[in-house]
C-alpha cells in the first residue's frame, strides 16, 4: 500500500450526525526516515523534543515495525507491531518508529458527542492507551476499507466512515477483553500470515519469503494454513483480490482499470480473466447486475 493520508471538513451535518471522521491515514516509515513525513496541518505536526496536543480523539495502529510512545499520563513506552493506542484531546503526546526498524502505521481521528460519552465511560483510558490486538485480521480490513472508502468519495461517505470507526472500537474493545484467549502458537502464526498476504493485497508477493517471518517450515505452513482457512496460500491471496474487486465494483465508481490497479493486479485483461473464472461474469457485466439489483 502507498502512503496516504487525508484531513477532512467538518460540516455542521457532521456534527448533528454525533460522530464525524476527522482524518484517516497510512504511512510507511523506512528505517533512518525522517519521522513525521511532511506535509500535514500545522495544527497536526510536530516533533520528538515538543510532542504535541490535539484536539479530538485518535486510533493508530502498528501493524509492522516498533517505535517509542509517551504522553502525560504515560511514562515512555515501547511499541511493538500490532499495538493500538489512542490519543486523546488536550492530552500531551509524542511517539516515533525506532530508527533501525522503520514502522507502517494506520490512524484514524475522530469527535462528536456520541464518542466523547463514549470514551468517558470507561472502556477506555488516557492513563492506559495500548491495546495489543496483535496481527489480526479483521483490524486491518477495517482499516483497509476506512482509507478505501474516503478515496472513493462516494455521496454520504462521511456517515459510512464514521460507522466503520465505531466498528474498529468495537473490535478494539472486544480484543482487550479476550486477549489472552485462543492462544495457540500455530494458529497464531497462521493468523499472522494472513494478515501480512491481506497487508500486500496490493503488490506482488513471494509466500516463501513470507514464511521466512515464521518460525515454522513452508509445508507445515502450508498444510495448516489450508485447514485454517480453506485456500492454499497462493489461492488465498488471489481471493482476498477478487474480494476487494467486487466490494469495489459494487459501492465505488471506479473503473475496472482502477479497481485492477488498486487491488494489485499486473494488468486489466488479467484481472478481468481471473474476476471471470470466479464470478462467471466479467467486471462490468458484474457491476450492472448488482446495482440492478438493488434498484
Amino acid at each position: 500500500m502507498k502512503n496516504y493520508y487525508k484531513y477532512l471538513p467538518v460540516t455542521q451535518t457532521e456534527k448533528n450526525w454525533g460522530f464525524y471522521v476527522t482524518t484517516v491515514g497510512y504511512t510507511r516509515v523506512n528505517p533512518r526516515e525522517k519521522y513525521p513525513i511532511k506535509g500535514h496541518p500545522k495544527t497536526h505536526a510536530f516533533d520528538w523534543n515538543k510532542g504535541r496536543i490535539l484536539n479530538g480523539y485518535y486510533i493508530v495502529f502498528i501493524s509492522r515495525g516498533k517505535g517509542k510512545f509517551e504522553s502525560a499520563f504515560t511514562h515512555p513506552q515501547v511499541i511493538n507491531e500490532g499495538t493500538c493506542f489512542f490519543l486523546y484531546p488536550n492530552v500531551w503526546h509524542r511517539y516515533k518508529p525506532d530508527l533501525n526498524t522503520g514502522w507502517e502505521e494506520y490512524w484514524v481521528g475522530f469527535d462528536g458527542y456520541y464518542p466523547a460519552d463514549l470514551m468517558n465511560k470507561g472502556f477506555f483510558s488516557p492513563e492506559h492507551p495500548f491495546v495489543n490486538a496483535g496481527m489480526n485480521e479483521l483490524l486491518l480490513i477495517l482499516f483497509q476499507n476506512l482509507l478505501e472508502t474516503v478515496k472513493a468519495g462516494s455521496l454520504g461517505y462521511h456517515q459510512i466512515i464514521s460507522g466503520i470507526t465505531l466498528e474498529i472500537l468495537g473490535l478494539i474493545h472486544m480484543i482487550s477483553i479476550h486477549k489472552d484467549e485462543g492462544d495457540v502458537p500455530d494458529k497464531k502464526l497462521i493468523q499472522k500470515a494472513m494478515f501480512l498476504i491481506r497487508e500486500s493485497m496490493g503488490n506482488s508477493i513471494d509466500i516463501k519469503k513470507l514464511v521466512q517471518e515464521l518460525p515454522m517450515g513452508y509445508s507445515k505452513f502450508r498444510k495448516l494454513f489450508k485447514q485454517e482457512t480453506g485456500f492454499s496460500p497462493h489461492q488465498y491471496f488471489i481471493h482476498i483480490r477478487i474480494s476487494r474487486a467486487e466490494e469495489l465494483l459494487r459501492s465505488t465508481d471506479l473503473n475496472v482499470n482502477e479497481i485492477a490497479y488498486q487491488t494489485g493486479f499486473e494488468s486489466e485483461f488479467y484481472f478481468s480473466k481471473l474476476f471471470k473464472k470466479k464470478n462467471g461474469l466479467a467486471p462490468s457485466e458484474y457491476r450492472a447486475v448488482k446495482r440492478k439489483s438493488r434498484n
